[in-house]
């Protein structure tokens, strides 16, 4: 049997953080669908093919992960693609807290969907999409916490910013 597991997350953008996750995802399931979530309480930097376009490219590589997007409840989601497990990563306790009441709450409402959350990397502890979008909007340095593409999108993006004022 296959195991599969759903990686969710808004993305805005992918990080280096996220492909430790998935890298190191790799080797406890046979696949993993990266699923970007439809989230209507946030603010996007990238439009929803823009993200796909930026994972896409990061995960070429691997022939088992595959990115996709979703609209509704993820564990319907996991069901329809008959994962056994949501993927999630770590950095601090602050993330736990969220983590443990969404993993609670994904349990009763499919109780053969796992949560697995892995830990991160310590060398991705500090970073979040929203910290380095922060940093690039600003000029800061960003180059080896996020993929050279994404890095390049998020100077394009915020360079486009300026310019309109």
């Amino acid at each position: 049997m296959q195991r599969t597991a759903i990686y969710p997350g808004s993305f805005d953008p992918v990080t280096n953080g996220h492909l430790d996750i998935i890298e190191r995802g790799r080797k406890l399931f046979d696949n993993i669908i990266i699923t970007i979530l439809h989230n209507p309480n946030k603010q996007f930097t990238f439009t929803i093919e823009e993200r796909m376009e930026m994972i896409e490219s990061c995960i070429k590589k691997y022939p088992d992960v595959k990115a996709d997007f979703y609209n509704g409840l993820l564990v319907d989601y996991a069901k329809s693609q008959k994962a056994q497990a949501i993927l999630r990563g770590i950095r601090a306790v602050s993330d736990f807290e969220y983590e443990f009441q969404m993993a609670l709450m994904n349990r009763r409402l499919n109780r053969d969907i796992q949560t697995v959350s892995l830990m991160t990397g310590l060398r991705w502890i500090f970073t979040s999409s929203s910290i380095i979008k922060e940093a690039a909007k600003f000029g800061g340095d960003i180059s080896g916490m996020v993929p050279p593409l994404v890095e390049q999108k998020l100077k394009d993006k915020f360079s486009e910013n300026t310019a309109k004022g």
